[in-house]
C-alpha cells in the first residue's frame, strides 16, 4: 500500500453496525432490500450505513445500478473496482469485490495484477487503458486525453460516462469505509490486499 493510504486503516471501527435492537420499523424495511450474505447475514456496509437512513434510501438505488444493472462486462467493472480499492487502501471495498470479481471473470493472475503498475506485463491493452483511467482520476478527478481517446475505441459515450461515475462511487464508498473503520466480515480477508498491507505496513 502506498504511503499516501497509510492513515486509511483504522484499528478499531469508528462507527459500528447498528445494532438489531435498535432498528425501527423504517430500519427493517431498508435492509430488508439490502443484499444478503449466504446465511442471511446482512454486511456490515449496510447495517451501518443505515445509521443515516434517507442518505441509505437514496444512494442504494445508484450502487445498485452501477453494480447490477450497468453497461460495463462484469469483469471490467470489478476490474476498476479493486483498482479504486486499491489506490484507495480500502480494505473492505477490496475484500468483498475479490468473490465478486471472480465470478465475474476476472482470472487471479489479473487480481494478482491490480495492485502493480498500468504497464506491468500481461494487461491486454484495455485492461491497461482502465487501470491508468482508475489511476488517473483517483489522482487528479479526470483522464489524461491519451486515456480518454483509448478507451474510447472501446466503448460508447454511455460508457464512458459509467467508468468515470463507477470510480467515482467507489472512491465515495471508500472515503466512508475507511473514515469509520467498518470491518470486514471474516472470510472475506484472506488474500490479496491483507498481505499486501503486512508487506507495506
Amino acid at each position: 500500500m502506498s504511503q499516501r493510504n497509510e492513515a486509511a486503516r483504522q484499528t478499531r471501527p469508528r462507527l459500528t453496525p447498528l445494532p438489531e435492537e435498535q432498528w425501527d420499523t423504517r430500519t427493517r424495511e431498508l435492509l430488508a432490500i439490502a443484499p444478503h450474505d449466504p446465511g442471511g447475514r446482512i454486511p456490515n456496509i449496510f447495517t451501518t450505513l443505515v445509521r443515516h437512513p434517507d442518505l441509505y434510501e437514496q444512494i442504494m438505488p445508484f450502487g445498485g445500478q452501477l453494480l447490477s444493472r450497468g453497461r460495463l462486462p462484469g469483469e471490467l467493472r470489478e476490474l476498476l473496482i479493486l483498482r479504486t480499492a486499491w489506490n484507495t487502501g480500502a480494505r473492505y471495498e477490496w475484500g468483498r469485490h475479490l468473490p465478486l470479481a471472480r465470478a465475474a471473470g476476472v482470472a487471479d493472475a489479473d487480481i494478482d495484477r491490480v495492485t502493480e503498475d498500468p504497464e506491468a506485463p500481461g494487461w491486454t491493452d484495455l485492461q491497461r487503458h482502465l487501470i491508468r483511467a482508475a489511476d488517473e482520476l483517483n489522482r487528479s478527478a479526470t483522464m489524461s486525453d491519451t486515456t480518454w481517446e483509448a478507451l474510447a475505441e472501446h466503448f460508447g459515450d454511455a460508457e464512458l460516462i459509467e467508468i468515470t461515475m463507477l470510480v467515482g462511487q467507489y472512491h465515495m464508498v471508500a472515503f466512508f469505509l475507511n473514515a469509520t473503520g467498518v470491518e470486514l466480515e471474516p472470510g472475506f480477508d484472506g488474500t490479496g490486499f491483507a498481505e499486501e498491507e503486512r508487506d507495506h505496513g
